[in-house]
């Protein structure tokens, strides 16, 4: 396997140099400073290559090989009038990657959100620090704070209750800190930070899209896409919705093994493959992630090895655990990902290794207090990866 690690450019608290010392040899990483729908520049790409690749020779050398995530505008996902030229402009940057050698591209087809979480700073009683989604606060925001149109609907009369005795607990300052996480600044947005009224407007914007409707776009845009990929020898890998469910109203579509399943049988292109994040999809106790590891091997072309927690009583509310210490039965997932690479060299396929890189660590130890960006400091994703790579090493053994 590849082992990776995701760097958000210039101003990432972690450095290039601190990367080097993880024992990582591969980057993850994009253009955040352009705007969604525009093109990616071989210019820039070159430049932003250049920070990762050039430098001192006598150290350890580091390449950009994935990217994560070229944004898809919100006008392709709604199939507004004159959104082709979004997707020209993706197909392009796509091709200017490619171009400069970079063939593996992580991407979203999440309406309006990125990932969400309730909690950016969750306690565990060891100190550290995780991200935490509570199914209980999210209620309290979509119904007394968004309040969005018929939210109400959606939730069963004890929920609602338990929703409102949670606001009516919070200060003006906690609820605000709620809002905050749940709609603005979270790393890999796709879109800007955006207050209440704006983000009830977008959200209003697919107040008539199903989930067939949303389904439909996304393969429009794939059967534009993957053509110019395999042309290019392009990895797509499609990254779960996060949390994979359906969410304030709006229609998610790449949640479950089925979901997958659709997918492959309308672009069957061997372009069209996966990000396996091991936690996004964990966090729904319906999917078995070494069964699905086992059954999408073949697309898999990139994979977010972390782990959550459940809570026992309320199953849509998680928390990003260690990496070895969850839900999951991790060990058995990098055995089936191990098992893929096999075949694939049995096969001699083009690309035998499989990216990963360890995903949403603690803020930890000397984290603690830092400016970070939350889930991806430095020290907490260390340990993930250091507990993945000895998995590999006694299963490679």
């Amino acid at each position: 396997m590849r082992e990776s690690w995701r760097w958000f450019g210039p101003s990432d608290p972690v450095t290039i140099d601190d990367i080097r010392q993880t024992g990582a040899t591969d980057i993850v990483s994009a253009l955040h400073a352009i705007p969604a729908g525009e093109v990616w520049p071989l210019e820039a790409i070159k430049e932003h290559q250049a920070l990762i690749e050039d430098g001192d020779s006598s150290l350890t050398q580091l390449k950009w090989t994935v990217v994560e995530s070229i944004p898809v505008h919100e006008n392709i996902k709604l199939a507004r009038h004159g959104h082709e030229k979004y997707v020209e402009n993706w197909a392009l940057s796509m091709e200017n990657l490619a171009k400069c050698g970079i063939k593996t591209i992580c991407y979203n087809f999440m309406p309006v959100i990125d990932w969400t979480r309730t909690d950016l700073k969750h306690k565990l009683p060891g100190g550290a620090y995780t991200l935490r989604f509570d199914q209980n606060r999210f209620a309290a925001f979509d119904l007394f704070i968004l309040k969005r149109e018929n939210a109400a609907a959606d939730y069963s009369a004890e929920e609602i209750y338990e929703a409102k005795q949670i606001f009516e607990s919070m200060s003006e300052a906690e609820r605000a800190e709620l809002t905050n996480n749940i709609i603005a600044g979270l790393p890999g947005k796709m879109t800007e930070s955006y207050g209440l009224d704006d983000f009830r407007a977008m959200l209003a914007n697919y107040q008539d899209v199903s989930a067939d409707a949303l389904r439909a776009n996304l393969f429009a845009f794939l059967s534009v896409v993957l053509p110019r990929a395999e042309a290019a020898g392009v990895n797509l890998a499609i990254h779960p919705d996060d949390p994979p469910r359906d969410m304030l109203g709006l229609p998610r579509i790449i949640c479950t093994a089925d979901d997958l399943e659709i997918l492959f049988k309308a672009q069957p292109s061997p372009a069209n493959g996966i990000t396996l994040c091991v936690g996004t999809y964990s966090s729904r106790p319906d999917n078995d992630l070494p069964a699905m590891a086992r059954q999408f091997g073949p697309r898999i072309h990139f994979s977010h090895l972390r782990g959550v927690s459940r809570d026992p009583g309320e199953q849509r509310s998680f928390y990003e655990a260690s990496h070895l210490d969850s839900d999951i039965d991790m060990v058995a997932v990098i055995k089936e990902l191990l098992a893929e690479e096999t075949r694939r060299r049995r096969e001699e396929s083009a690309q035998q290794e499989i990216f990963i890189r360890p995903d949403h660590g603690f803020q930890m130890m000397d984290d603690i207090g830092k400016t970070v960006n939350p889930g991806y400091s430095t020290i907490g994703r260390l340990k993930g990866l250091a507990e993945v790579r000895g998995v590999i090493r006694a299963l490679s053994a």
